[in-house]
């Protein structure tokens, strides 16, 4: 008797968690100039603020990335 092996091909859904229980969207901004990182708000208005602060202490930096932080979730479809 030979050792076999059984393939079952099944279909998974990935989409943003909005469960109540989901963890919270987190937003940050991030200067592409020195790589210093705003604190993580749900509020995006918080790391906005600083990014206008940070500029306005160093004038010459312009460029920013913003950080979002989205819990997704992955289920098995039947």
């Amino acid at each position: 008797m030979t050792p076999r092996s059984v393939l079952r091909y099944e279909t998974w859904t990935l989409q943003p968690d909005r469960e109540p229980d989901a963890e919270q969207v987190l937003y940050a901004m991030q200067c592409a100039v020195d790589g210093e990182t705003s604190p993580s708000s749900e509020d995006f208005a918080e790391p906005q603020d600083w990014v206008l602060r940070h500029c306005g202490q160093n004038p010459s930096h312009h460029t920013y990335r913003e950080i979002i932080t989205r819990p997704w979730r992955a289920w098995r479809r039947t």
